[in-house]
């Protein structure tokens, strides 16, 4: 080996090179930066590397050549357009352990590291945007939205802060969210990537883990700043990714119809003197990955007696081994970088977000189902098994013919 970047071994004892972490600390000088770059092992003080999933594309561009691996981010001018925090729940380190309170700002708050030479990045990005949908066209076709020049265009381009959230675990708070052991999480960790992270069981002093999943984005209709203050109505979803619905408007499910459903609640309630937040996350075919999700579709629809309510669930846990991946314990943590402590409508019809929101310590004042007139002919099943699963609490959108179509089939509840 006549080369030092052929032995970066990332398994070693700490280096005195490494930053300290104190998650949860309130101030961020005391809590230290999250410094993740893969050029320089010896500095990193998380396992993984910045990026999330996109860190392995980043490996292909190194690879490929394209992508200096010495490449470090100018960050000139990009700093947040909106400023959120810093709140109480940010100096609680188990209120927020998937996420870091402090990742927005970090070339602010951690010049002094970046200057000497860390390898410091923002996990958090918040900008300003506009969204063009075709049902808020409709709706304001319709007469159930209305322009104001500001929050909504006469054109239906409705304006939004727009943040992106990357993935950063405390591993001891996330053990004790599932209530398992870190040595336990560590172990799974390191297993099911293949050992793609050998520090998860080498490394004990390292707590804080980057892992290749998706993160979230959220958007915020109206003052960013309103969402911590109780007192101002924020109408809010909390949305798990649909690909084939969300983007491509497969009718098999109702993704799509409560996503456009809740924007159009959110632009409502902004106009009203409210605000409204949607925050999508990257969980797809409830975290089950689309490979499983269409093998399921296949597997459900050639079935003798066709695509029913009572083997809806049945069908996925054959092919998955579990009904439902998409656990919410981590749902909550946007929500409390975000300062919010109440929400006065949520749009949601699940029990695990609800209960993982309200669990977490967020009140909820109302949820709002998806009005049956949304749901398309072929999603019915869908609706009906879940309702019939206790997947939902109440039973609005979904008409009581189909209820009774499943009374009585022994239908079990999706684990989450």
């Amino acid at each position: 080996m006549s080369s030092s970047k052929h032995i970066r071994l990332t398994s070693h004892a700490g280096s005195q090179r490494a930053l300290a972490l104190q998650w949860g600390a309130a101030d961020p000088q005391v809590r230290g930066p999250i410094v993740g770059g893969a050029a320089h092992a010896a500095e990193r003080n998380v396992i993984g590397t910045y990026g999330g999933s996109y860190s392995v594309y980043r490996a292909l561009a190194v690879a490929a050549g394209n992508l200096s691996q010495q490449h470090r981010p100018d960050l000139t001018n990009t700093d947040p357009t909106s400023a959120i925090g810093p709140y109480p729940q940010w100096q609680d380190p188990k209120r927020i352990v998937s996420m870091d309170p402090w990742g927005a700002q970090s070339a602010a708050h951690f010049a002094s590291a970046i200057a000497a030479g860390h390898d410091v990045r923002p996990t958090v990005a918040i900008t300003q945007a506009q969204v063009i949908l075709p049902e808020v066209i409709d709706a304001l076709r319709l007469g159930r939205l209305h322009a104001d020049g500001k929050l909504l265009t006469p054109q239906g381009a409705a304006a939004v802060t727009k943040i992106a959230i990357e993935p950063v675990w405390y591993l001891p708070g996330v053990a004790e969210r599932f209530g398992c052991s870190e040595s336990a999480l560590r172990r799974a960790l390191f297993e099911e990537t293949g050992g793609m992270y050998p520090e998860l069981v080498t490394r004990n002093d390292l707590k804080v883990f980057l892992p290749p999943v998706g993160g979230h984005t959220a958007y915020i209709f109206g003052n960013p700043a309103d969402l911590a203050n109780p007192d101002v109505p924020l109408t809010a979803r909390v949305h798990d990714e649909c690909n084939g619905s969300d983007v491509f408007g497969s009718d098999i499910c109702t993704c799509r119809p409560y996503l456009t459903h809740a924007i159009e609640g959110c632009i409502t309630g902004a106009q009203q003197g409210g605000v409204g937040l949607v925050i999508y996350s990257r969980k797809e075919g409830r975290a089950l990955g689309e490979v499983t999700k269409f093998l399921v579709y296949n597997a459900r629809k050639r079935q003798p007696q066709g695509d029913t309510a009572e083997q809806y669930f049945a069908r996925t846990e054959c092919v998955a081994g579990v009904q439902d991946m998409r656990f919410q314990e981590l749902m909550p943590d946007a929500l409390h970088w975000m300062g919010i402590r109440h929400i006065h409508h949520l749009h949601s019809m699940s029990n695990m977000k609800y209960d993982a929101i309200t669990g977490s310590g967020i009140s909820v004042g109302e949820r709002i189902d998806l009005p049956e007139s949304l749901i398309p002919e072929d999603a019915k099943v869908e609706m009906t098994a879940k309702v019939a699963a206790g997947y939902f609490s109440r039973t609005e959108g979904v008409s009581a013919e189909a209820l009774a179509q499943t009374k009585g089939r022994g239908l079990t509840q999706p684990q989450g």
